[in-house]
């Protein structure tokens, strides 16, 4: 049985999950514990920047948006100029 990350260009459900909760942890971390300001800003900062890419690839799957996807190879080929056709401005 093969694990699946990114299933039909996005992240599967348990990893958007898994982020979120993992960020949130942090930050509450960073919180909650007696942390000397530096390192408890960092942890915080860390764990909201998780929390984001999280959240942003949950939203992503909702608009139908595939972030992890193949499409740019089909647009990048399609602005490739042919062999006989030359730039005419």
């Amino acid at each position: 049985m093969k694990i699946r990350f990114i299933e039909d260009g996005n992240l599967t459900s348990w990893v958007r999950l898994l982020l979120i909760l993992t960020g949130i942890g942090f930050a509450a971390i960073a919180i909650g514990f007696d942390l000397p300001v530096v390192w408890a800003r960092i942890l915080l900062l860390v764990g909201f920047a998780i929390a984001l890419v999280g959240g942003m690839t949950s939203r992503a799957k909702i608009l139908h948006i595939k972030p992890f996807g193949n499409s740019y190879k089909r647009a990048r080929r399609s602005y490739e100029v042919k062999g006989d056709e030359q730039d005419k401005s």
